[in-house]
């Protein structure tokens, strides 16, 4: 009888996401305060997600709290919501080999940033509040150098590298497991109406 060999069970997203936290914490103590607030004081990935998503684009006009209160709906209402921000995270851990944890992209990518900015705005097109959503994205593209329609359709493990220069269109599509550099634009073919975007 063939001897079964039994391969040890690879920690869930958030306790890696965790676990590089402390452990930067403990080496870069200078940012200890920011990994807490950011990762380490939230109880799951959507809360750490949610965080991140509205220390980014809060400002003047609409607060971190209140961004903060729209993601949160947001991925209540919709739970896909936060797997496709899991699985374009995993995408970036398994498809770029400068990364050295979970903590790089989650902290520091703007491609990855704006994908989950994006989402939200995604929904709340979907809900018909398009003022939010164009809010959304204004913000996006003011933060991370990337333009994309909160009526676009992006699947998930996307992976957005350095995202400088992206343009993604009203009605362009993008499948699952998609990698995109910089510099690409998703643009109209000069129709008027219906599908302008490839």
């Amino acid at each position: 009888m063939a001897k079964l060999e039994v391969v040890p069970k690879q920690p869930d997203l958030w306790t890696q996401l965790r676990g590089a936290a402390e452990d930067a914490a403990r080496e870069e103590p200078r940012l200890a305060s920011q990994l807490n607030a950011v990762v380490l004081a939230h109880e799951d990935f959507a809360g750490a997600l949610s965080f991140q998503i509205a220390r980014k684009l809060g400002d003047a006009e609409l607060g971190a709290m209140t961004v903060r209160e729209v993601a949160l709906s947001a991925f209540a209402a919709d739970p896909g919501i936060v797997a496709a921000a899991e699985a374009d995270l995993k995408a970036v851990q398994e498809r770029d080999p400068a990364i050295r944890s979970l903590l790089q992209p989650f902290m520091y990518f703007k491609g990855f940033q704006a994908l989950q900015a994006w989402r939200v705005a995604h929904w709340l097109w979907e809900q018909d509040r398009d003022t939010l959503a164009f809010h959304f994205q204004s913000r996006i593209s003011e933060l991370f150098q990337l333009d994309i329609h909160p009526a676009a359709r992006i699947g998930s493990g996307v992976f957005l590298d350095h995202g400088t220069g992206i343009v993604i269109g009203e009605t362009a599509v993008i499948g699952d497991e998609v990698s995109m550099l910089h510099a690409v634009t998703l643009g109209g073919t000069g129709a008027e109406r219906g599908d302008r975007h490839p």
